[in-house]
């Protein structure tokens, strides 16, 4: 039996999530677009945070900057990098400044501009935002971050200036923008719906070849629960650390996932 192929392109992918639930879609988007094997470098997770340590759930894990990734990042072998930046706003709702997450991200973009070539970068969810009643913002609120205390017109307020932050931080790094349909989203503002989710991520990495007509990837049931399986190079759990050396995992087509 021959031996798969060493992947020789490299995907980071920096979010929340949007990208964990997605992320069975987003790896076989990429490997459509962006080709394949890969070297897919994720560090995501439900309510993640650019910069400061989150619990969800009994599952603690360290900020974005924090993580594993930068070091591992360093210390692979260069490799043709793509690179998405998404997510943008969690931390509005953690009661962090609009000035701390810009400079946050500001230094995530700072790290990836070097190396990444594509780098996409998703603007705030305004559009669906903006269509928010105030008792739905309330049961959203409660639901995802029960700490929260911001009223409807702050959050927004704050969402809106966010976003002028990242869309000045984009243009200064050279990175591609995209901004979120409403389409996007249902009653939930800020989570891209299941069903559909397909078409908006090839719309999404589409930016890094644009040439490249793929059509909307569907994730094999194997592969949900490979991916689901994979657990990231640390993280708490009900109190207790749990250590996972990288790659998480290896795909049939030679894929390897690290996860952060």
């Amino acid at each position: 039996m021959s031996e798969r192929p060493a992947p020789s392109r490299r995907v980071v992918l920096v979010g929340a999530s949007n990208l964990a639930i997605h992320l069975p879609v987003v790896v076989e988007t990429a490997r459509r677009i962006w080709g394949s094997p890969l070297e897919v470098m994720a560090a995501v997770g439900h309510g993640r945070s650019y910069g400061a340590t989150t619990s969800v759930l009994g599952r603690v894990l360290p900020g974005i900057l924090n993580c594993g990734l930068w070091q591992d990042l360093r210390d692979r072998p260069q490799a043709h990098t793509a690179a998405l930046v998404t997510d943008i706003g969690n931390d509005l709702l953690y009661g962090m400044t609009v000035e701390q997450i810009a400079e946050w991200v500001d230094e995530c973009l700072s790290r990836l501009a070097p190396v990444a070539r594509p780098l996409v970068v998703t603007e705030l969810p305004l559009e669906s935002a903006q269509s928010l009643t105030a008792w739905r913002f309330a049961l959203m609120r409660t639901a995802f971050f029960p700490s929260c205390r911001l009223s409807l017109d702050d959050a927004l307020a704050q969402a809106a200036e966010l976003n002028e932050r990242v869309r000045e931080l984009a243009a200064r790094y050279e990175a591609l923008l995209v901004r979120p349909s409403a389409a996007w989203y249902g009653l939930d503002p800020i989570h891209i719906r299941r069903t559909g989710g397909a078409i908006v991520w090839r719309e999404i990495l589409g930016r890094w070849s644009p040439l490249v007509e793929a059509e909307a990837a569907r994730a094999s049931l194997a592969q949900w629960i490979a991916l689901r399986r994979m657990r990231p190079l640390e993280r708490r759990l009900w109190g207790r650390v749990q250590r996972q050396a990288q790659p998480a995992g290896r795909m049939p087509d030679g894929t390897t996932i690290w996860l952060y």
